[in-house]
């Protein structure tokens, strides 16, 4: 781990800035990658301990960016040995409530940024891991793959493309020495679910888990940091449920 370049999309908050602090804790240099709040991208970045961060823009739901966010990383950090595909975004869209146009532009946005984004910066990525004779992609899905999300029909179908991208990718970068994996959490405690968690449905949330509780961004971090580990190998290709098991839950 130790000396690692380490690409880690949508950084700029949550799962992501944890992770990214773990990764820099044990000596990794951390591409931080962020889409619009560069405000939050730069309060990433001056939490990681130790030397050789870098910060970088590109909206994921752009083809040209994806493929320049890689060339970037390349040309200012000379390799990527780990990439963390965590970028992803939520539009809500109920069926029955959504007008064709407004459907159209949900499942244009979301397959654009977490299904396709993915896949270019993984592709790019890989690219650059085959030149150096290895590497690993942690692509972060969701409970949502399995489940369904009736107000995000979009989300749930990106999330279980991204699954199926893993394990297509798995077979076939492992003789590369590349080892691909996916982590499906549930509803996780980050700023960004906080009104909702402490809100008047957070206990319906929490009791969605045999658990009573929603996973801490910490958990799913070191479940990052264990995939990105040497030794993981014989992992390639799984999918790793950690949402308190509340996907077995209906």
């Amino acid at each position: 781990m130790k000396g690692s370049i380490v690409l880690i999309t949508g950084a700029s908050r949550g799962i992501g800035r944890t992770a990214a602090v773990m990764f820099a804790q044990a000596g990794a240099r951390v591409a931080v990658h962020y889409n619009s709040n560069r405000t939050s991208a730069e309060q990433t970045l001056s939490s990681l301990p130790g030397t050789g961060h870098e910060l970088f823009q590109a909206d994921l739901g752009k083809t040209a960016d994806a493929k320049r966010l890689v060339r970037d990383v390349l040309a200012r950090m000379h390799r990527i040995d780990i990439l963390v595909n965590n970028a992803g975004l939520w539009v809500d869209h109920p069926p029955a409530k959504t007008s064709f146009d407004a459907w159209v532009g949900a499942w244009e946005k979301t397959i654009g940024t977490n299904l396709l984004g993915a896949a270019y910066v993984a592709h790019g990525a890989a690219e650059a891991m085959i030149r150096q004779g290895g590497g690993r992609i942690i692509n972060i899905s969701s409970r949502g793959a399995f489940r369904g999300e009736p107000d995000g029909p979009a989300y749930a179908a990106s999330k279980a493309g991204l699954n199926a991208m893993s394990q297509s990718l798995a077979k076939a970068l492992a003789p590369h020495h590349i080892y691909v994996f996916a982590i499906a959490p549930g509803w996780v405690d980050t700023d960004m679910a906080a009104d909702l968690l402490r809100g008047p449905g957070g206990d319906e949330i929490r009791g969605q888990s045999p658990m009573g509780r929603v996973a801490q961004p910490e958990e799913i971090a070191r479940t990052i940091l264990f995939l990105a580990s040497e030794g993981t190998d014989a992992l390639t290709g799984c999918i790793i449920d950690a949402n308190c098991a509340s996907y077995l839950r209906t």
